[in-house]
């Protein structure tokens, strides 16, 4: 939080985190844009500092390992054993008798990683959860317990089952809840118009001839049009400091702009003041009049950073869409303002706020059908890509290992890894399956070819390359993910391949991810006689 800013919310924050007689969990609960996670970020910092900070995570829709709530308790209980020689005395021989912990059910993570550990250490501390409603889980999110000594700060949007999670008794008597959207408005535009009158100083103190800007008018209809949201004041200086645009015209651009009616989704904040027609003044800045060619690449485009799994560099996006890396960077360069964009074509690209993949994919909001997304037919376009790239380039033994070695004996295998397999073709290799399953893609011939021609062609090399990137689960997630939907599509020969693939990967699972080679010294020769994968590679 820039100094001076949001200085009630954080007093009561440490306030609570500091009395251990107030409730154990503190839920700061706000709609999207209203600043959650620049709080968190700041009360983790001071906790921190203070020496109470024991552990935190910060979800993230846009990476898939911050967005699954099975990662967060293993994670909080490795920083839990690094900060605390008492935890770590009954974590560390709990997970070496018990390796698989991790892969077990939320409940029995929390109790056997969390719950258990803390109440026989006795440790006193804070843990910071931020953004809990970013993960994918229809399970209520917030399933924390009551532990003694331990604090739970927690964020998220109010979403159904976040409060249905806060609703459970024994959670409910224990929480403290902060309704973020509800603080006092002239407190929160006073932030935002100290946000602009700092960022202004800044870029006038760079351009050096820009005195006496902006005008208090200026300020004035930009700290309404912000109404209470943070990151329309953040979007907003973005779109203003572009080293290729005047900073002037820009403002100009923006104020000339109308304003519509503010909302995240269906929640009506404030008339004339909106994150909505903030997004379309930029994308039409930037993209400028119809052209519908030119605007379906521009939408293909937007569809790879708004639904990749994980972020996607400029070139990746290229090679899976069929452009060239030049055309994607420079259609990503003008809306600089709307994403985590670094420069070069090989960084990765994610949206600078979750506001605006919310928006750009629902009808009602973003109602200009030239930047609309929608998710199904882009998760198509992605699917393809993905199982296209890899049915061109997948072959065997694409890391150069030994013959009959496992793994782990490889001392340079991640180097192996990185120098030999394009980070697109890691990505299409361990993500194709999320593309299927996110998309509800529709039943079109063409997937189910590129499909069954990548099982017969290119099964086993997959299987190599996931072995070594230790991702050999993925083949387990993709294949049940590819067979349900070749069951609803009643495409009975590839949907027949796809259960033998399966049944291969289970019962080889263990040789699988454990050595590359060994899947065509143990695994291919044990495989049953009658086996389709078998006919195909022996």
């Amino acid at each position: 939080c820039l100094k001076g800013t949001r200085g009630a919310v954080l007093n009561e924050i440490e306030l609570w985190a500091r009395d251990f007689d107030k409730p154990s969990v503190y839920w700061l609960n706000g709609l999207a844009g209203t600043g959650k996670s620049t709080i968190a970020q700041t009360v983790a910092e001071r906790i921190f500092a203070d020496g109470q900070l024991g552990a935190s995570f910060f979800c993230s829709r846009d990476f898939e390992d911050r967005r699954d709530l099975k990662f967060i308790f293993p994670t909080v209980a490795v920083q839990l054993a690094r900060n605390y020689p008492k935890f770590r005395s009954i974590f560390v021989p709990l997970v070496q008798s018990d390796p698989e912990i991790a892969h077990e059910s939320l409940h029995n993570q929390m109790d056997k990683l969390i719950v258990r550990p803390l109440k026989e250490s006795g440790i006193s501390t804070v843990i910071a959860i931020d953004a809990l409603d970013e993960c994918k889980d229809e399970e209520p999110a917030s399933a924390i317990l009551s532990i003694p000594k331990v604090k739970f700060f927690v964020t998220g949007r109010p979403e159904p089952r976040i409060r249905e999670g806060f609703r459970l008794p024994l959670l409910a008597e224990a929480t403290d809840v902060f309704i973020l959207h509800n603080v006092e408005p002239s407190l929160v535009n006073n932030d935002i118009r100290l946000f602009f009158k700092q960022s202004f100083l800044e870029l006038a103190r760079r351009q050096r001839e820009l005195d006496d800007w902006p005008t208090r008018e200026q300020l004035d209809l930009l700290c309404e049009r912000a109404a209470g949201l943070f990151v329309y004041a953040a979007a907003t200086i973005q779109f203003i400091d572009h080293r290729n645009n005047d900073p002037e015209g820009q403002l100009d651009r923006l104020l000339r702009s109308p304003g519509s009616s503010a909302r995240e989704g269906k929640a009506r904040l404030k008339a004339n003041t909106t994150l909505d027609s903030l997004y379309i003044s930029i994308l039409q800045e930037a993209f400028g009049d119809d052209d519908p060619e030119d605007d379906h690449k521009t939408r293909s485009v937007l569809g790879a950073v708004i639904l990749a799994a994980n972020p996607l560099s400029p070139t990746a996006i290229a090679t899976l869409l069929g452009l060239g890396a030049k055309d994607v960077f420079l259609r990503l360069s003008s809306i600089h303002s709307l994403l985590i964009f670094q420069e070069g074509v090989d960084s990765p690209v994610r949206p600078f706020h979750k506001s605006f993949p919310d928006f750009i994919v629902d009808p009602t909001r973003c109602t200009n059908e030239r930047f609309h997304i929608s998710p199904s037919s882009h998760h198509r376009e992605l699917l393809t890509g993905c199982l296209e790239l890899m049915n061109q380039t997948l072959e065997r033994n694409m890391c150069n290992l030994p013959d009959a070695v496992a793994n782990r004996e490889v001392g340079d295998l991640r180097e192996r890894a990185e120098r030999h397999l394009d980070p697109t073709l890691r990505y299409a290799c361990k993500s194709w399956h999320k593309h299927l399953a996110d998309g509800h893609t529709v039943c079109i011939p063409a997937i189910t070819s590129i499909l069954r021609r990548f099982l017969e062609k290119k099964f086993l090399f997959w299987l190599e390359v996931l072995s070594v990137l230790g991702a050999a689960r993925e083949a387990v997630d993709a294949l049940d993910v590819a067979a349900k939907w070749l069951e609803v599509c009643q495409a009975s020969p590839t949907l027949d391949l796809v259960d033998d693939c399966f049944r291969f990967v289970m019962r080889f699972f263990e040789i699988i991810s454990t050595s590359c080679p060994h899947i065509y010294h143990s695994a291919l020769p044990l495989c049953p006689r009658k086996s389709i994968v078998r006919s195909l590679y022996k």
